[in-house]
């Protein structure tokens, strides 16, 4: 048994279709060797044939050496020949059979060295693709922190000072709310939540160790409106992970300011579609399958739709263009757009 050959560092990996190494042919009894038997068998039969049929020598005559050595070689000559043949005919078919298996071997390594080149220049253009949609996506953002209102001129307070929500909530007729003296309602006294930390609690804690998230939430669920849309928010989200959809898994394309003022302005139409930038189309698919099927999923959506436009349209009238950008980047938002295009809302 022969050693296995010993590893060479650097040597590439196999490709996928051409073989390690040629084989040798395998070691059968050909045609042209059974021939050869049959030959040396009928030569030999000859021969044996002849010995008995060749009359005595007379007696006292020896065989000189010579002699025999004539008739041996006279004898094995033949044979010697015969298998001379049988092994260049063998040899010839054996040289046939690795010509034809290094011709197979090069044109397997001739259609896997196209493949991976085509396989090479698809990645390159994908990764062009990927590169020139994330300059894309640069660029929107850049775009949208530009203000396009007109009344550049009235100053603005910043996100952490200006209130969320322009105007103070006051009770519905029939609404459990507890009256403080001389009639001021609870909500009248309380310091407004900022647009800082509205947004902030709109997009939830990132985790366990997320103080500053955790206080936002805490100050926008002291606000009415704001804990009833927090609230629906966040049963939605839940109800989403259920299917494994996670808004931050999902990067929906970006909508201009503009797009989001004339959705809080009531217009609705084709041009409102941009609003749904979820392109994910299995998470698309599973909301659209548990909305059909499960009657406490549909109730939950509708409602947080209904909360997120009322809401909305309050902030959008005290809120900038890069504060209406930041907050469609929310998992609130993004919660909004994705329930927004499966149920039509954008339509």
């Amino acid at each position: 048994m022969s050693e296995p050959a010993p590893e060479r560092t650097g040597e590439t990996a196999p490709i996928a279709g051409v073989p390690a190494r040629l084989e040798a042919a395998p070691k059968l009894i050909s045609r042209s060797e059974v021939i050869a038997l049959a030959l040396s068998a009928g030569w030999l039969a000859l021969v044996g044939l002849f010995w008995l049929t060749l009359p005595e020598p007379p007696p006292g005559q020896e065989t000189d050496a010579l002699s025999l050595v004539m008739t041996l070689v006279a004898i094995g000559l033949p044979i010697v020949m015969i298998w001379v043949a049988a092994v260049t005919a063998r040899t010839a078919r054996e040289m046939r059979a690795e010509a034809q298996a290094l011709k197979a071997t090069v044109e397997a390594m001739r259609a896997a060295w196209l493949a991976q080149n085509q396989s090479r220049a698809g990645q390159r253009v994908e990764k062009k693709l990927d590169e020139i949609a994330a300059a894309a996506r640069q660029a929107e953002t850049a775009i949208v922190t530009f203000t396009s209102r007109r009344d550049t001129h009235v100053t603005q307070p910043s996100a952490d000072r200006k209130a969320a929500l322009t105007a103070p909530r006051m009770p519905a007729p029939g609404e459990d709310q507890p009256a403080l003296a001389l009639g001021t309602p609870a909500d009248a006294l309380a310091q407004p939540v900022s647009v800082a930390d509205f947004i902030c609690a709109l997009n939830f804690p990132d985790n366990a160790e997320d103080r500053e998230g955790f206080r936002a939430l805490r100050r926008a669920l002291e606000d009415r409106t704001m804990a009833k849309l927090i609230r629906a928010a966040q049963d939605v989200l839940n109800l989403l992970s259920q299917d494994g959809i996670y808004m931050d898994d999902l990067k929906p394309d970006r909508a201009r300011p503009e797009l989001w003022r004339r959705f809080a302005h009531g217009e609705r139409g084709r041009e409102m579609a941009a609003l749904g930038g979820v392109r994910d189309r299995s998470s698309l698919a599973l909301t659209a399958g548990r909305m059909r099927g499960d009657t406490i999923f549909r109730d939950a959506a509708h409602h947080f739709l209904r909360q997120f436009d009322r809401t909305f349209s309050e902030f959008e009238q005290n809120a900038s263009d890069q504060e209406i950008a930041e907050l469609a980047e929310t998992r609130t938002a993004r919660a909004f757009m994705l329930l927004g295009r499966v149920t039509g809302t954008f339509d």
